[in-house]
């Protein structure tokens, strides 16, 4: 049940919750042991942060699989890590966000090591992993880069000119290789372009290996992986994760319990891992990196079939392709034969007069090999992927490409990530339509391998087998805020229903009247670039207030500026949904413009919603509505992020009030108090940008 007043202006305390009943060796010590590591960051354990805490401890004992649902402000990474240390085994925790990794391996990870260590007796060691193209290749920075006319290595400096800044990016780049202890490219600040840092780093591919390379003793990957492989935890990301499911090579040390954070994340960083694109730009940096080495009727053959394809997709029309056309069939498989044909060549050739002619040659095995796997894939046509034609240029200036993606991703997790170990995959948003069923399976864990919520600590640990799906529970551990006294969740049910248009004249008149109302203080979440620029555009001719727009500075600058100035407006998409933590009086009003559904043409999410159809299931809710849900059970969850805050979550979509799927996304969202009284609202608004209590309705609204 809501409440049926507005919030009020004191701190709720936390909610109570009876911790769950410790069940094994690890879970009878967890309240001490957490009680030292919270301690030790200068905080108080909650009760939400016990029991989850608890429930990891006794997934971990009884080797079973847990999702957990932690609110913002739980407390969630200490939850997870005083269990995870003190089980004493390897523990991977796999995190989709660069902060939260720097927030475990700098501070929640040393703190609690050492408040741990007088009841452990003993410092676990940890260590960050990323995949091989995230640190810097020493063999580029001081030998230089492949050059993509056939001339061996040309030296960085000469890459660009010195007054260029891809050649000051480089030439920075070079300087710092001999500063760094990590080569570490996010360690780099200010950061470079992707363009300048390809000149600096190599793919797994690409890579000579450490004993051909003559950096290899340095090589700060393979250190990164040896130090890894010392460590008893390991913090990793999503991406390294997939790939690590998806080769079947083992890319992360054994372990025996993982702890995917952001797990709301994991879907789509596999599905990007596991998505394959064929452009024309990759089939010409192949003819030109094997120009030297391979055979010319070889070269010759897949500048042919460049070539080719240039041709056809130049005109072709986006949209998801059911089957390849037999015209694109033959170019595809053109590129295919001639990849073979090179890779095969590249084997069989020396040219002893090319300088450096390992790297060169490796580079050029690994174009080719990429072409192949995917045009093998492309042409495989199975019904388990989705092909389509993708033109990111609006313009028509760069020519198409293919890309394929996996239909589903769950039965490659399945498959890959619940053997052998167990898995803790946490986040503030798991349950959706108020179930974490949705996501479970999306993730790989199937109802029937559910098992009871709660259960008795002499209750024995379900069996596994090959056979058997993986058995898991779920949590709910709440959140330390009191949504409903602390926000109110306004839909604007008077606004006609969006079109596909992005200038909506109602919608831009209330959103400046709430922006008025609020002071600013104002994070606005469109659900496309171009209604943000449209009302960026609109709103900086009416309104005497700063308003940034994404895409103008970097991200990491926007929220800097708009945490620092209460007036200031921030609009912006898809990375503002997820990306941004500004507790306090800058963030007092979040505002959606529309319920964020894929878009109807998207190939990928059409497909998926077919696939629940025909197979009986209700496709819509299954993945278009599942898919904006999660998106706004995210994009809500940035406006509580301190027991202080106050606000506003305004919806300006009237279909969350009028539409049947509505009750499933406000369930979806956390509790705060509804209203569509717009007159409320905006009352409501000035009395929290003035720090009072918001005023009370005059009747009482259900």
């Amino acid at each position: 049940m809501r409440n049926d007043s507005p919030p009020q202006l004191p701190a709720a305390d936390d909610p109570a919750a009876e911790p769950a009943a410790p069940a094994g060796p690890t879970a009878a010590r967890i309240p001490d042991l957490l009680h030292a590591a919270v301690t030790a960051v200068g905080g108080v354990e909650r009760p939400g942060q016990i029991r989850m805490a608890e429930a990891v401890a006794e997934a971990v004992d009884s080797a079973e699989h847990l999702l957990v649902q932690a609110g913002t402000g739980t407390g969630k990474s200490l939850a997870y890590l005083v269990p995870a240390l003190a089980h004493g085994d390897r523990v991977v925790v796999a995190t989709a966000t660069l902060a939260l990794q720097r927030q475990l391996v700098e501070r929640d990870l040393p703190r609690t090591v050492e408040a741990l260590h007088p009841a452990l007796r003993r410092r676990p060691l940890f260590a960050m992993l990323k995949g091989r193209s995230n640190y810097l290749c020493l063999h580029r920075a001081h030998e230089g880069a492949p050059s993509e006319e056939g001339e061996g290595l040309i030296p960085l400096a000469e890459i660009a000119g010195p007054s260029g800044k891809l050649g000051e990016d480089v030439l920075r780049l070079r300087e710092w290789a001999d500063e760094t202890e990590t080569g570490d490219r996010d360690d780099l600040t200010p950061g470079v372009s992707d363009k300048a840092w390809a000149q600096v780093s190599v793919s797994s591919r690409e890579c000579l290996g450490a004993t051909r390379c003559p950096y290899g003793q340095e090589c700060f990957a393979e250190r990164a992986r040896e130090r890894a492989k010392l460590a008893d935890v390991v913090v990793t990301n999503h991406a390294l994760l997939a790939i690590d499911a998806i080769e079947g090579a083992p890319v992360l040390p054994e372990h025996e319990l993982l702890i995917v954070d952001e797990a709301h994340e994991l879907v789509n960083r596999v599905t990007g891992a596991a998505t394959a694109e064929l452009t024309v730009g990759a089939v010409n940096r192949a003819v030109k990196r094997a120009a030297r080495l391979a055979n010319e009727k070889a070269v010759d053959a897949l500048q042919a079939a460049a070539e080719s394809f240039h041709g056809l997709m130049e005109t072709a029309q986006p949209g998801k392709v059911d089957e390849l056309p037999e015209y694109l069939g033959y170019a595809v498989a053109a590129i295919r034969d001639a990849s073979r044909l090179v890779i095969t060549s590249l084997g069989e050739t020396r040219d002893k007069g090319l300088s450096d002619e390992d790297a060169v040659r490796k580079q050029a095995m690994a174009s080719a090999e990429t072409l192949h796997d995917t045009t093998e894939r492309l042409l495989s046509e199975s019904p388990y992927d989705v092909v389509w034609i993708e033109r990111n240029d609006r313009y028509g200036l760069v020519p198409a490409s293919l890309r394929v993606a996996p239909m589903s991703v769950s039965g490659l997790l399945r498959e890959n990530l619940y053997k052998e170990r167990s898995v803790v995959l946490t986040s503030a948003t798991l349950k959706l339509g108020g179930d974490f069923t949705g996501v479970a399976g999306s993730v790989g864990l199937p109802a029937e391998g559910r098992l009871p919520d709660q259960r008795s600590a002499a209750e024995p640990a379900r069996s596994q087998s090959e056979e058997a799906p993986p058995a898991w529970r779920a949590l709910d551990v709440g959140s330390p805020f009191s949504y409903p006294k602390q926000g109110i969740l306004y839909v604007a049910k008077h606004l006609p229903a969006p079109g596909r248009e992005p200038d909506r004249p109602q919608m831009l008149d209330e959103l400046a009247e709430l922006i008025e109302a609020a002071g600013g203080r104002t994070l606005g979440l469109f659900s496309s670039m171009r209604a943000a620029q449209t009302a960026a555009e609109k709103l900086r001719e009416r309104l005497d207030l700063p308003i940034l727009l994404q895409g103008e500075d970097t991200l990491g600058e926007l929220i800097r500026n708009f945490a620092a100035d209460a007036e200031t407006c921030l609009f912006g998409t898809l990375s503002l949904w997820q990306g941004v933590d500004v507790p306090g009086s800058s963030c007092q009003l979040v505002v959606m413009d529309r319920i964020p559904f894929p878009r109807p043409d998207d190939p990928l999410m059409s497909a998926r919603q077919k696939a629940v159809e025909e197979a009986g299931g209700n496709g819509f809710m299954a993945v278009a509505a599942t898919h904006a849900a999660l998106l706004m059970a995210q994009g809500a969850g940035r406006l509580v992020r301190a027991a202080e805050d106050r606000g506003v979550v305004a919806v300006l979509d009237p279909r969350l009030a009028t539409a049947r799927y509505g009750g499933f996304f406000r369930s979806s969202m956390p509790d705060f108090w509804y209203t569509t009284d717009r007159n409320q609202v905006r009352r409501s608004l000035a009395a929290i940008a003035q720090g009072a209590p918001p005023i009370r309705p005059v009747a009482k609204r259900g």
